[in-house]
Order: C-alpha cells, then structure tokens, then sequence
C-alpha cells in the first residue's frame, strides 16, 4: 500500500544520494515524485528548491526531500516559500525531533555531509515520526505568522 506522495529535488551535487535514496523509498512503499535533477549536469539549486518547495506549501505533496552538496543551500531556498518548515538533518535524532516539535515538512541532506546508510536512516525516522501537535502546535502558528 502507497503511502502519502513524497517529491524528491537534488542539484548536481545531490543527485547521487537522491537516486539511493529514492530506490529505497520505493521499496518501503512510498508513492515517489522525482523533480529532477537526473544527471550530475551543473545546476542553479535555488530555482529547483524553489518550485519544489512550492510544490509541498501548495498540497500536491505531503512532504518533501531535497539534495545537495551539504543540504543547506536546499533548506535556505525551501524555507522561503510561506508555509515551508524544511531543515537540514545530518543525524537521525534531529531527524526526529524535527518532526515531533516542529512538524517540518521538508527534509535537506547533504551528500557531502552523510553517507548512504545514515541518509536512510535519517529519511525513515523522519517520515515515520508524527507530529506532537499539544504544546507545539502554538509555535508552529506563530512560525507561520
């Protein structure tokens, strides 16, 4: 059974780690959008981030994981877009408590930064962690505002 639709961007430099990672979504079962990049061709990451972003804030995604060279650049752009939490996560308790406090519905890594098995790692926790709405929902509101 598909899970929610999850978008995944890279630029160059994240394209590696992307197509890992998107292989392994796949066998769990997640219901996958690939938004490019497909090659290891130097891009502008901005603009990708950007619609990707746009993307995820509109609804046609539930969440969304985006690639670079240390996963940064990604979240800078990702965050600019209204209603966007995205962050960087080069560990797995980030990873989850990015979720449980900060209902962060982008997820940056950086392939630079971490490797294959960690950057699994990370993705699960982080997709299979739910939100702790009680006492952060009002944090969220105020990041919103």
């Amino acid at each position: 059974m598909a899970l929610e639709k999850i978008i995944l961007a890279s630029d160059h430099a994240g394209f590696d780690l992307k197509q890992k990672i998107k292989d392994f979504l796949k066998e769990l079962n997640y219901e996958i959008y690939d938004f490019g990049v497909f090659n290891t061709d130097s891009v502008d990451y901005p603009l990708i981030a950007h619609e990707a972003a746009l993307k995820v804030a509109n609804g046609e995604f539930y969440r969304g994981i985006f690639f670079c060279g240390s996963g940064v650049g990604m979240c800078i752009c990702a965050n600019k877009v209204k209603g966007i939490r995205a962050v960087v996560c080069s560990d797995t308790t980030s990873a989850k408590f990015s979720r449980l406090h900060n209902d962060a519905n982008v997820l940056c890594l950086g392939q630079r930064i971490v490797g294959e098995y960690l950057a699994k790692d990370i993705c699960k926790i982080w997709l299979e962690t739910e939100f702790e709405a009680q006492r952060h929902l009002k944090r969220i509101n105020l990041i919103e505002n």
